[in-house]
């Protein structure tokens, strides 16, 4: 079978290997059909891990696939089944796993594509309970997008930052994977949407999303905008993953009170932070990572209702190098796909 390999930093290679033995009692085996890729991929081609891993090393944290074959004991699958994986090898018995907070897991032994063999190889074998079905109606394509991309911002917006109708929310980088689906869940409930951009050529598609203001932060300072539009208020939420570029103007765009959820880093991982700001204003700061598999069903069940992903670029797996180098140009709106 065919895999995408990493053999060092920035040198990825398509490789040929057996593959795997039939799926053992408790597991699936799956074919791969689309990998989405995630800046986290990025880290991973850059050699910018934040655990130890060797090399070569199979990438892709975000895939779908269909089922090849079904090991002994396995109830909730049958052969030719459309599924998506969870990104994580978890251990199924801590206290978070058992409680269905899969990305807490307490034991974890790595990221798929980023500390272990990721999804980017033409079959792998999983146990039963990392994988999670597709509903009808949703292509496997767009499912590919379910267990990073929509569910992060299932678990961000809702489970942390508890954004509730009628609220204003602070999205940024709109253009991006999770910055597009972030406009939308947040409109699909009723908030007011107000997003970032790096450029003047994103802001009609971020508005034919749903967003209500847009604002270029190379030409503007976003939070000055963000202030003048809620009247000196600030925004009830900030939906934060660019780091420290926009952090300290992040708090500065926030009401009293206000929750700030952050997931990434893009830009850089350290900031500096005015703890009387911090406490006199009341906020809320939220670290999000990942998702439980419960998100990446609520995710599928909302692009089963109409909601799917926006995709910036497919390529077939010989053409990954056109994808990363896409992905690296920050001139993305919305998902990359390799398909298998």
């Amino acid at each position: 079978m065919r895999a995408l390999t990493l053999v060092a930093d920035r040198q990825l290679t398509i490789t040929e290997s057996a593959p795997p033995a039939p799926p053992a009692a408790g597991e699936v085996q799956i074919r791969v059909r689309a990998v989405a890729l995630n800046h986290i991929d990025v880290w991973g081609y850059r050699g910018m891990a934040f655990a130890k891993r060797k090399l070569p090393l199979v990438v892709g944290a975000e895939a779908s696939g269909e089922i090849a074959a079904v090991g002994d004991d396995v109830t909730r699958f049958k052969i030719g089944q459309p599924v998506v994986m969870y990104g994580a090898l978890t251990c199924g018995q801590c206290r978070a796993c058992r409680e269905g907070r899969d990305n807490l897991c307490e034991n974890v032994a790595g990221i798929m594509g980023f500390h272990v063999d990721g999804f980017a190889r033409e079959l792998l074998n999983l146990p039963e309970r990392l994988v999670i079905p597709v509903p009808d109606g949703v292509s496997l394509r767009d499912a590919a997008c379910a267990p990073i991309a929509f569910s992060t911002v299932q678990h961000m917006l809702f489970d942390n930052a508890r954004l509730e109708p009628g609220e204003t929310v602070l999205v940024h980088a709109g253009a991006s994977g999770i910055g597009t689906v972030a406009i939308m869940m947040a409109k699909a409930i009723g908030a007011t949407v107000i997003t970032t951009v790096g450029s003047d050529e994103k802001i009609e598609g971020v508005k034919k999303l749903g967003a209500d203001h847009v604002i270029n932060y190379r030409t503007d300072r976003f939070e000055g905008v963000v202030r003048k539009l809620t009247k000196k208020k600030g925004v009830d939420v900030v939906f934060e993953h660019v780091g420290a570029d926009t952090f300290p103007g992040s708090l500065l765009s926030l009401k009293r009170g206000g929750r700030l959820v952050t997931c990434g880093a893009t830009s850089g991982p350290t900031t500096t932070l005015n703890l009387m700001q911090l406490f006199q204003q009341q906020y809320r700061i939220i670290g999000s990572f990942g998702a439980s598999m419960r998100n990446i069903a609520e995710s599928l069940d909302k692009m089963a209702a109409g909601m799917t992903p926006i995709i910036d670029t497919e390529v077939v797996l010989d053409d990954v190098a056109t994808a990363l180098t896409r992905m690296e140009s920050r001139k993305v709106f919305g998902k990359i796909i390799v398909h298998f």
